[in-house]
């Protein structure tokens, strides 16, 4: 168990702070948040337990945010969770099987991939959907599926990989699919959290006070979401990218 200094508190907390400011808007807040607990010195299966009780309460708080101003597409999310916390369930255990070596490089693998994705659909604009109505609540589970089972075992770019995922398949415009995406993030997270709090792989000492800042980062993004609508969501997407593409860089150097 790493030992908790003044110091571990005040390089975690104003990064959870960040990270769900822009989990909030455009996803991605794990890339901020998941090296901030590896810096305070946890292990991959401890960091992922950590991260995933701070996220799930900012989670929370920008779902309920995004629902009361009518930016959750309802049938979509529900039938996405479905998929998402079984799925989530599953990525967890495979975290706390998997030797630590794997973790990190499906880390460092995901981050090409999800840069690409952004990169090649930075405007987000709206767009007729790929999947024909009858399949939509199938394409919806296996969503869930597949991007819960991501978000248990890797977690970075969870949020991302949904935005795109409704509005490159489902034809969603760019902030509904923030908002419906935050619905199936908490149930992944959920799911997460369940296994990896059996399995003793939650530093809650760490992790409250930082979901304190989680939650205040993340009401500060949805409402300036909400508020300046799909370009910030773009423009957030965007700065992903940078982040994506700068801790690419860091792996690759260390």
């Amino acid at each position: 168990m790493p030992s908790l200094t003044i110091w571990t508190y005040l390089i975690v907390c104003p990064l959870i702070f960040l990270a769900g400011f822009v989990d909030s808007i455009a996803g991605g807040g794990g890339l901020i948040s998941l090296p901030a607990y590896y810096l305070a010195g946890l292990p991959p299966s401890l960091a992922g337990g950590t991260n995933k009780l701070s996220a799930i309460m900012g989670t929370t708080v920008s779902t309920v945010k995004y629902a009361k101003n009518g930016y959750i597409d309802w049938q979509a999310g529900l039938l996405s969770l479905l998929g998402a916390i079984p799925g989530a369930m599953l990525g967890a255990f495979l975290l706390t099987w998997l030797p630590e070596v794997y973790v990190r490089a499906g880390v460092l693998l995901a981050l090409p991939l999800v840069a690409v994705l952004v990169l090649r659909n930075k405007d987000l604009s709206p767009r007729p959907s790929l999947v024909p109505p009858r399949f939509t609540p199938l394409a919806c589970i296996g969503i869930g599926l597949v991007v819960g089972t991501y978000d248990g075992l890797v977690g970075p770019g969870t949020g991302t990989f949904l935005i795109l995922a409704y509005v490159m398949l489902l034809g969603k415009e760019a902030l509904m699919a923030s908002g419906t995406s935050k619905l199936i993030n908490l149930g992944s997270n959920l799911g997460a959290l369940i296994t990896l709090m059996a399995t003793s792989n939650v530093l809650y000492a760490l992790a409250l006070p930082a979901a304190a800042f989680g939650i205040a980062g993340n009401l500060l993004g949805a409402s300036l979401a909400i508020k300046k609508g799909a370009p910030f969501v773009r423009l957030l997407l965007l700065v992903v990218l940078g982040l994506l593409l700068l801790k690419l860089l860091l792996d690759l150097l260390a």
